[in-house]
C-alpha cells in the first residue's frame, strides 16, 4: 500500500492582501520567492510573492478563500455539515507555456474547507503528493471527491509514464484526508477532470473529459490515438464522456460514453459553436428533479450549462451561468449548503498568471422557470 502525506494538525494564522479574506491553514506549503540577479542582467523571478497583507474577516463572497498558495478548479461538496472543496494547488514557480499543458506541474493537492462563511477557510494541508502514486508521472489536475458507507473518494487525473491522461482514486476515512492512492489507475479511464454525481437512488456516474491538453480528442474512436484531432466546422463537438460508478466506487460498471449536448431545435451543438461548446470542467448537479450539466466553453471562457431529465442525457443548452474572469481556465462547481446554492470558481485576478489562481465563489439563483440567473462579478 502507498502511504499518503499527513497533515499537520497545529494551525497557524495567515492574513492576506487586498481583495483577500483571513485563512486558518493546517500545514499549508508556501515557498519564499528567490532571484538571481546579474550585475548586467534583468532579474528573471522563479516565484510570485504574497500579497501584502490585509486582513478581513470570515470568508465572504467572490473574494479568494486562502492565498496561502494558489488554488483552483473547486469541487465542492457538503459533508458532515460542512463545505469541502477538492481542487488544483498551483505552484508559486512559473513555467512556460506549451500544447501539453506544461505551465501547469501540479505535484500535490490540498483539501479547503468551510464550516461557516463567517468564519475563515482552513486549509488542511498536503492530502498527497504524486510521489505517492505509484502510477503516475505528473499533472494532478483537478480532482472531485465521492462519500459511500464510511469512506470518502477523491478522484484525479495524472499522466502516467507513457504521457496519457488516467483518472486515479484515492481514500481516506475523514473527507479532508489524507488520502492513500490506489496502486492503478482505473481501468478504462480516460482524459481529465473527473466529476462525480451521486443521485438520490445512490447510483453514482462520473463525467469526465477535456480537448486539447485533457487529450479528449485523441479518444473518440474508443481507443487511444495519439494523433486524433477535434471536429471542425458545422461537425457536432466533442461532448465530456460518462458512465456509472461500480458499487466499489473504484471502477466503471460500464464503459465511459459520450453524451449528446442538443441545441434548441434538438441538432447537437457544433464544433464552431465555440460560445455553447463543451471544452473541459464538466459538473452535474440535480435541481427540483432536473439534472444541470455545466461546463467552461475553453476558448470562449464562459460558463454554461444544459438540462435533462436523465442523468446520462441527452441535455438541451440553456444559457450562460458566468461571464470569462481573469485568466484562460475556467472551473467550476455548485453545490446547495444550508438551503442556498453557492457557484465556486477560480480566477487569476490576485497574481495576473493563467497558471496562479485563486479559488472564490458566488451565491447561485433559480428562476421560477429552473433556469439558472446569471452570476454578476463586482467590479
Amino acid at each position: 500500500m502507498i502511504s499518503a502525506v499527513a497533515c499537520d494538525k497545529n494551525p497557524q494564522k495567515t492574513t492576506l492582501g487586498s481583495d483577500t479574506a483571513t485563512v486558518t491553514t493546517e500545514s499549508a506549503e508556501t515557498s519564499e520567492p528567490t532571484a538571481s540577479i546579474e550585475p548586467t542582467a534583468t532579474p528573471e523571478p522563479t516565484a510570485t510573492p504574497t500579497p501584502s497583507p490585509t486582513p478581513a474577516p470570515g470568508s465572504p463572497p467572490f473574494e479568494p478563500l486562502v492565498t496561502n498558495i494558489f488554488t483552483a478548479d473547486p469541487s465542492a461538496h457538503v459533508f458532515d455539515g460542512r463545505i469541502y472543496i477538492y481542487g488544483s494547488h498551483d505552484q508559486d514557480e512559473v513555467f512556460p507555456s506549451d500544447n501539453d499543458g506544461g505551465a501547469y506541474r501540479m505535484i500535490d493537492y490540498h483539501v479547503i474547507s468551510i464550516e461557516s462563511f463567517d468564519q475563515d477557510a482552513v486549509d488542511h494541508g498536503v492530502a498527497f503528493t504524486v510521489d505517492d502514486v505509484a502510477w503516475a508521472e505528473k499533472q494532478l489536475w483537478a480532482p472531485d471527491c465521492a462519500y459511500k458507507d464510511g469512506t470518502y473518494y477523491f478522484y484525479f487525473p495524472a499522466k502516467d509514464y507513457d504521457g496519457i491522461f488516467r483518472i486515479g482514486v484515492a481514500t481516506s476515512d475523514k473527507p479532508e484526508g489524507p488520502f492513500v492512492p490506489e496502486e492503478n489507475y482505473i481501468d478504462g479511464s480516460f482524459s481529465m477532470d473527473p466529476s462525480v454525481f451521486t443521485d438520490d437512488d445512490g447510483t453514482s456516474y462520473m463525467v469526465v473529459g477535456g480537448i486539447w491538453g485533457g487529450q479528449l480528442e485523441r479518444w473518440q474512436t474508443g481507443e487511444y490515438v495519439i494523433d486524433g484531432s477535434t471536429p471542425s466546422g458545422d461537425l457536432p463537438a466533442l461532448t465530456p464522456a460518462m458512465t456509472v460508478m461500480a458499487d466499489d466506487m473504484l471502477s466503471f460498471k460500464d464503459e465511459p460514453v459520450f453524451i449528446e449536448i442538443l441545441d434548441e431545435n434538438g441538432d447537437p451543438i457544433a464544433a464552431n459553436d465555440e460560445d455553447r461548446r463543451f471544452f473541459e470542467g464538466a459538473w452535474i448537479h440535480k435541481y427540483n428533479d432536473t439534472y444541470y450539466l455545466s461546463y467552461s466553453t475553453g476558448t470562449t471562457h464562459y460558463l454554461v450549462y444544459a438540462t435533462s431529465d436523465d442523468p446520462m442525457g441527452p441535455y438541451t443548452y440553456q444559457g450562460r451561468i458566468l461571464e470569462p474572469v481573469s485568466g484562460w481556465t475556467t472551473h467550476h462547481s455548485i453545490v446547495e449548503f444550508e438551503g442556498q446554492w453557492y457557484l465556486f470558481y477560480h480566477d487569476a485576478k490576485i497574481s495576473g498568471r493563467d497558471s496562479q489562481r485563486n479559488i472564490r465563489y458566488a451565491p447561485l439563483t433559480y428562476n421560477e422557470d429552473g433556469t439558472i440567473a446569471p452570476v454578476t462579478i463586482p467590479k
